[in-house]
């Protein structure tokens, strides 16, 4: 189906859109107003937008059914500041809690069962239980609208990053694998990040790959290999050629059994280099597809 935005309700642009875009990443914010009462709010409209300056953005969006704004607008308006601390499966259940529409001057890490940690260089608590923490200085707020629904871009620059040294390893760097992110889907959905459903794709982040289009058409127009198999095949920056040293046992019994059906060898070809891309054995995938020349 086709649907026209201007033709749509909030909320029913709301949920399309909640579900489409997604997973999103959870930024659960503290802030504090002048009187130094603090909020705790969780935000998924949130990312990442430069590493120099170094700058996230949330949005607290105006609420849909009665245009009202939140109490971390509100904060950030009195006091620019705030602290980013990042979501993972073992606070999500206390995030959903601290995300209850409390009256104003009610602490939510109270509510929660969140522990305050004074920040080093901003007013605002941090979350003692978040095992990343951004502080950060807002530089500008910016409404894109004034109706129900209309977001409010929250522009910070981080000025302090905190990581539990749980997750480093002894270069300082964060092992994906133990940080078990938590994202918002749609609805009551949530996503959560870790081994099990991990992969890494390889960046052709220096030699351009050589693309889908340089494929030889029998590889291009396969029925079996699909667009994620094609994507490996082309992000080799250079043509393979035929390896003669290259030796494989299930390769020739395919070339001996079908080498008078070219159609049936071709397919069970095909087969056999989308396991091989499935295992991540790139190069020896080519040298199956190689062979039906």
């Amino acid at each position: 189906m086709t649907f026209d935005c201007k033709e749509l309700k909030t909320t029913e642009k709301q949920y399309y859109l909640q579900h489409i875009v997604a997973p999103r990443p959870i930024c659960f914010a503290s802030t504090i107003n002048q009187q130094g009462q603090v909020n705790l709010s969780p935000f998924s409209f949130f990312n990442l937008f430069s590493a120099h300056p170094p700058i996230v953005v949330f949005s607290p969006s105006r609420r849909v059914r009665n245009n009202t704004t939140k109490h971390t607008l509100q904060n950030v308006l009195e006091v620019p500041e705030v602290v980013i601390n990042m979501v993972d499966y073992d606070m999500v259940q206390q995030v959903s809690l601290a995300s209850c529409e409390y009256p104003e001057g009610v602490n939510e890490f109270l509510k929660a069962g969140f522990t305050e940690v004074p920040s080093n260089l901003v007013s605002p608590p941090m979350v003692k239980e978040s095992k990343a923490r951004l502080e950060c200085k807002v530089l500008e707020v910016k409404p894109l609208g004034t109706e129900g629904g209309a977001g409010n871009l929250v522009i910070c620059e981080v000025l302090m990053i905190h990581i539990n040294d749980a997750l480093l390893d002894e270069n300082k760097k964060i092992d994906q694998r133990n940080l078990h992110q938590v994202a918002r889907l749609g609805g009551n959905w949530y996503c959560r990040v870790d081994a099990s459903n991990l992969f890494e794709v390889e960046k052709p982040n220096v030699q351009l790959g050589i693309g889908i289009d340089a494929l030889p058409a029998a590889i291009r127009n396969s029925q079996i290999l699909t667009g994620n198999h094609l994507g490996l095949l082309g992000n080799l920056h250079e043509m393979p050629v035929v390896d003669p040293a290259f030796d494989d046992n299930h390769l020739k019994q395919i070339v001996q059994y079908y080498s008078i059906n070219p159609d049936e060898m071709e397919k069970e070809l095909h087969n056999y280099a989308k396991k091989l891309l499935d295992e991540g054995k790139i190069q020896e995938a080519w040298q199956v597809l190689l062979s039906m020349n």
